[in-house]
């Protein structure tokens, strides 16, 4: 008898995902964390999401961007929109939300694991309406952090949590040719000292 393999797909917050690993002190090395859940089932897609600086001349994440879309990864991305707040302060608005939700409802009805790195309580709605298709889903985020970054609603909704902390040994970064924020690299002729984004977001409550 054939064992069923399940269709998963992975939703990656790109920020949440990068505080969440930053705050437990280690990096994401994005071929082992490809690795690691294509053994899992059948990996039909791996979605990363972030916002971007466009009105820079030179974006730091931008390595980043390219090298996952280069090694399997499906970027979506938006630009930032910068506003100033009540006291003057300059914030940047890059929240991604919206667009992972909409990937996540389209998406369900070919897959069967769906995997959603965030914590963010508000996806317990969509965690909820895609379960109700008869599909999993699984967060991946920590509660081992101070403060916590995974929302006990959404952990409580989801078929699985995946301790991040528990996965540090499987997905973190070793010496591999990827961006990397501690020695940086040379793309496109321009050395960069990161891998994510080195600003804050401003995210609506």
């Amino acid at each position: 008898m054939n064992q069923h393999i399940e269709r998963i797909a992975l939703f990656i917050d790109g920020s949440n995902l990068y505080a969440a690993a930053r705050s437990l002190g280690f990096d994401i090395d994005y071929r082992k964390l490809l690795n690691f859940f294509k053994k899992r089932g059948y990996l039909v897609r791996a979605l990363y999401y972030t916002a971007l600086i466009e009105d820079q001349e030179y974006s730091p994440i931008r390595p980043l961007v390219d090298w996952l879309d280069y090694n399997g990864y499906t970027m979506v991305t938006k630009p930032t929109k910068e506003f100033t707040d009540a006291s003057g302060r300059r914030k940047i608005k890059g929240n991604m939300d919206i667009e992972l939700a909409v990937d996540v409802l389209e998406m369900a009805q070919n897959l069967d694991h769906l995997y959603i790195f965030s914590g963010d309580g508000d996806f317990r709605r969509l965690v909820e309406a895609v379960q109700r298709q008869g599909k999993r889903v699984s967060i991946v985020s920590t509660v081992r952090s101070s403060p916590s970054m995974a929302a006990d609603e959404l952990r409580r909704q989801a078929d699985e949590f995946l301790e991040l902390e528990e996965l540090r040994s499987k997905i973190s970064r070793g010496s591999i040719n990827q961006p990397h924020a501690d020695v940086g690299m040379s793309v496109g002729g321009v050395t960069t000292p990161t891998d994510t984004p080195q600003v804050e977001f401003y995210e609506d409550d």
